[in-house]
């Protein structure tokens, strides 16, 4: 039986390769000269510190540059609380979302019920697969997908026949 399936995955690597290209470019410009700003990573957990939040935002803008020069959608970024750490200095976390979270695949299982095409949503995981007797259904179910969940950044893969 035909079927894909949904996942929303972000390359660690390339996350790394743009954290590391924006501590050289802080370390580099005259504004940050000076001042402690800078993003460390670990794992899929970014922090953003800066001296306020003036630049803590600067910082965090030239990560999205960088991300989104890398093909790594930005969508999938999720800003946490700005914190004050000694003295004025600032730092902010930021997560990087990976796998389909149980709301939004409760929420595409319903959009393709609802649409009343002849194919099946089920969530393992997190990842949502969908099967189908026609690959023909199964092309329209991606495109309804991709015109109805704009918000969160996916990725169909594992299509078979």
């Amino acid at each position: 039986m035909p079927s894909f399936d949904i996942v929303s995955e972000v390359d660690k690597q390339e996350v790394r390769n743009a954290v590391d290209q924006v501590n050289k470019e802080v370390g580099t410009r005259f504004d940050f000269k000076g001042s402690d700003a800078r993003v460390e990573q670990a794992d899929y957990t970014l922090t953003v510190f800066a001296d306020d939040e003036f630049k803590l935002d600067q910082v965090f803008d030239i990560l999205t540059t960088k991300l989104a020069k890398r093909n790594v959608d930005v969508r999938s970024l999720d800003k946490g609380q700005v914190e004050k750490i000694s003295g004025n200095k600032v730092k902010q976390l930021v997560t990087v979302k990976t796998g389909v979270e149980s709301e939004l695949a409760k929420k595409i299982i319903r959009l393709i019920k609802d649409s009343k095409l002849k194919v099946q949503g089920s969530i393992q995981g997190d990842t949502v697969r969908v099967s189908g007797a026609k690959r023909d259904t199964l092309q329209e179910a991606i495109q309804l997908v991709k015109k109805s969940v704009t918000d969160f950044p996916l990725q169909f893969q594992n299509f078979r026949d």
